[in-house]
């Protein structure tokens, strides 16, 4: 009779190697995602995919805290921007600036029900506006980019702050242009969004990924915030597109007042803050640059490293 696997068994009841690879279900996650290159890349909406300088959400915290009783710079509104909206609006009342002047308006600090209060009301003035305007206008080579990228079979995800509602108004959208990524998970699709790697997680099980750990080796998370670029950490590869970001300018509007000289200083500058503050792994101009990105890290896969 063969020999009993009980037999090898260690004292406390260790499997051998041998044995616990050879199972079934082992096998299963052995041999999935095993590929020493790029499968799977996400994508942020916004100032990566469309919407210039990422006007459509920054137009409407404005709005929501001026209809609250409070008045809030354009800076003041973008600086947590990559957010999930309900997070990014109490990270604006956590503003320094903000909170004095909400005091000196309503006698006290703002807590969490002013939060509530303000997203109720940022939900449906962000969609009339998506509806409205077209915030969904793909930014230049987008896509050719992610055309090709199909085309070699890479899988497409789309990650965002935005919520269901609003992510279907701009994929609708967006699929008219011949954007149409294989999944999306927006920010209220995950208990812990940005910049965790919940929702780049919650992408590769609606593709059916097996293997986790090797999927997430094999994926590039990509956006032009902060805390989106920082997306996935530490377990993918992250990239920066600092050309259409939200660090560039209030508005489309001031991009076209100002002087080739003065753009192309902001736009270093938001270079210069991703590269130093979000721990992407590349930083570029724009989705065009991913290309050239996923190649090198191809190289970096097949020569054994990982994220």
């Amino acid at each position: 009779m063969p020999e009993s696997v009980i037999s090898r068994l260690s004292a406390v009841g260790r499997v051998p190697e041998d044995i616990r690879h050879a199972s079934v279900q082992q096998k299963r996650f052995d041999e999935e995602n095993t590929g020493r290159s790029v499968g799977y890349v996400m994508l942020d909406c916004s100032g990566t995919t469309m919407d210039r300088y990422v006007d459509a959400p920054a137009i409407v915290f404005v709005e929501v805290f001026r209809n609250y009783g409070l008045e809030i710079s354009m800076p003041e509104a973008r600086a947590p921007m990559g957010l999930r909206k309900d997070l990014h609006i109490k990270a604006i009342t956590e503003i320094g600036s903000v909170r004095e002047r909400f005091r000196a308006k309503f006698g006290r600090m703002p807590d969490q029900s002013d939060v509530d209060a303000m997203f109720a009301d940022f939900v449906p003035t962000q969609l009339a506006l998506l509806r409205a305007g077209n915030y969904h206008e793909l930014l230049p080579g987008v896509a050719q980019v992610v055309a090709d990228l199909q085309r070699r079979g890479i899988k497409l995800g789309v990650t965002t702050g935005f919520t269901r509602a609003m992510l279907d108004v701009l994929l609708a959208g967006a699929a008219k242009q011949g954007f149409v990524p294989d999944t999306a998970c927006a920010g209220d699709e995950t208990e812990m969004p940005r910049p965790t790697a919940y929702m780049v997680i919650k992408n590769l099980e609606r593709m059916g990924v097996y293997n986790l750990q090797n999927a997430m080796r094999r994926t590039v998370k990509v956006d032009d915030t902060v805390s989106g670029a920082g997306e996935g950490a530490p377990l993918c590869w992250r990239v920066g597109v600092s050309r259409w970001s939200n660090y560039v300018a209030d508005s489309w509007d001031a991009v076209r007042k100002m002087s080739a000289a003065e753009l192309e200083a902001c736009e270093r500058r938001s270079k210069e803050k991703l590269v130093r503050e979000s721990g992407a792994h590349y930083v570029v101009d724009d989705l065009r640059g991913l290309p050239a990105v996923i190649a090198d890290i191809d190289e970096r896969l097949a020569a054994g490293e990982n994220p």
